[in-house]
């Protein structure tokens, strides 16, 4: 599955950080995460510290997947409005709102503990109303919130505009959100672990596995074999395939990078920025003063129609930058696409899936907040291992499809 095109910004500034070999022998390991992407760097970190024997597997370069081609918003807020959750799920609905909440500070943790720099800031979140319309949406979406104890400012028309130079007749910010580089982050904290015993194979593609008494058997495209005692499957939007039922419907997304300004404007040095329309464009800075715009999501699931409607998609979001941000006169650096996969209500599945066997653990962490998302599946699926029920897993478990 060819998952992005264009030149994301993480792989052409990074390069290829560190190496790792592919597997070429039959080992055995407790707990086999296939992905080296963030969403495995996350759970190989979780269940290494736990006192697992980790081994973790990509037929790709690590991080080279979708990893490679996100922007690295961290929020607690989700796609899908908390309201929207509510009156789907009630009002426990909000432990996702407040779980993602709490998995920007477990990153802060551990990227303070990492030691090198990763790209991390924590920053505030604008959320801004695109029309008028949506002032009640988002004046409700703000009451919940409250209710729920989530850090939240409303803000009016005449505050939009004096703190952040956007016109929109109302927003919600909170102080509570971060940006990370995503890409570097993965294969830094691949490294680290490896120095520390955790086994990191990249350009290893598993073929299959086999559910056995005492374990599970995989087998290699080479040949080779892993034997373990719990498989987890965190393979980004591949992961479907592995799947009976489809959970997600996969689009693409759009992206680009400016070159470095003088000055960020919107206050972008310490904010990220989203809309209410759907689909939304979001904005962020870098360290070195770059603008990152996304969004101009669509239903092509196809690279070859994505990679050729990138131009079009890159000038439109070049226009919305310069009507949002009108004082600046923005040079194109980079530009990509990348595949992005929803699910129906906005929320990942976490868990066993139905079909599989139980040591088999899947983690799709779809939607806006996949990084936020990754966070917690590492603690879901590190308590499942460990025979304990997480207090989200009927709300990001597979479960709820039968409701």
């Amino acid at each position: 599955m060819d998952t992005k095109s264009g030149y994301p910004w993480w792989t052409v500034s990074n390069g290829l950080i560190g190496q790792f070999p592919s597997l070429r022998t039959d080992t055995q390991c407790e707990v086999a995460v296939i992905g080296a992407g963030i969403t495995g760097s996350l759970l190989a970190h979780a269940l290494a510290e736990a006192g697992m024997d980790v081994l973790v597997i990509d037929r790709r370069e690590a991080g080279w997947g979708s990893t490679a081609a996100s922007t690295a918003l961290l929020q607690y807020e989700i796609d899908t409005p908390l309201v929207d959750l509510i009156k789907r799920y009630g009002e426990t609905a909000a432990r996702a709102y407040q779980a993602c909440d709490e998995a920007i500070d477990t990153l802060a943790g551990i990227v303070a503990d990492m030691g090198e720099p990763v790209g991390f800031r924590p920053c505030g979140s604008l959320y801004f109303a695109s029309k008028r319309r949506h002032v009640a949406v988002l004046k409700r979406e703000y009451q919940a919130r409250q209710r729920h104890g989530l850090p939240v400012e409303q803000l009016d028309a005449t505050a939009v505009r004096e703190r952040f130079g956007i016109d929109a007749p109302l927003a919600l910010w909170t102080p509570h959100a971060a940006r990370l580089d995503p890409y570097r982050f993965a294969r830094v904290m691949l490294g680290q672990l490896g120095r520390r015993g955790v086994r990191v194979h990249d350009a290893s593609e598993v073929q299959e596995w086999t559910a056995e008494p005492h374990g599970l058997r995989l087998r290699m495209s080479n040949g080779a074999q892993v034997r373990c005692a719990h498989l987890v499957v965190a393979a980004g939007y591949e992961t479907q395939r592995w799947l009976r039922q489809r959970v997600a419907v996969n689009h693409s997304s759009y992206a680009l990078i400016t070159e470095p300004l003088d000055t960020l404007p919107l206050q972008l040095e310490d904010n990220v920025i989203w809309e209410s329309a759907r689909p939304y464009v979001y904005l962020r800075g870098t360290d070195d003063r770059r603008i990152i715009i996304g969004g101009e999501d669509d239903r092509l699931d196809l690279p070859a129609k994505r990679a050729a409607a990138l131009p079009r998609k890159v000038g439109k979001l070049m226009d919305r930058l310069r009507s949002l941000a009108p004082d600046i006169q923005p040079e194109l650096a980079f530009s990509w696409a990348g595949t992005f996969a929803e699910t129906d209500d906005g929320l990942p599945f976490i868990g066993n899936a139905p079909g599989h066997d139980p040591r088999v653990h899947f983690v799709m962490a779809y939607g806006g907040n996949g990084i936020t998302y990754s966070t917690i599946a590492a603690a879901m699926v590190r308590d499942a291992i460990q025979g304990r029920r997480h207090p989200l897993d009927a709300l990001f478990g597979f479960g709820r499809m039968a409701g």
